[in-house]
């Protein structure tokens, strides 16, 4: 049986944490950025974690599943 293969996009999007919860980072704040506020542009730079109902399908495209 072949080992399966991590998805190439979400080894570059998402990180495990130590308690191994799933981080993630803001979208839309690559460019535009002008009509957005200072607040949120700020808010969109911190990461966050990923929704509890997305956790298996992202657990399953690094392989940890």
């Amino acid at each position: 049986m072949p080992k399966i293969k991590t998805n190439s996009g979400a080894k570059k999007r998402f990180k495990l944490t130590g308690t191994g919860k799933i981080k993630r980072k803001h979208a839309f704040k690559s460019h535009i950025l002008t009509k957005k506020s200072k607040k949120r542009k700020r808010n969109l730079t911190k990461s966050g974690l990923i929704h509890k109902a997305d956790t298996n399908n992202v657990k399953h495209m690094l392989g940890l599943k």
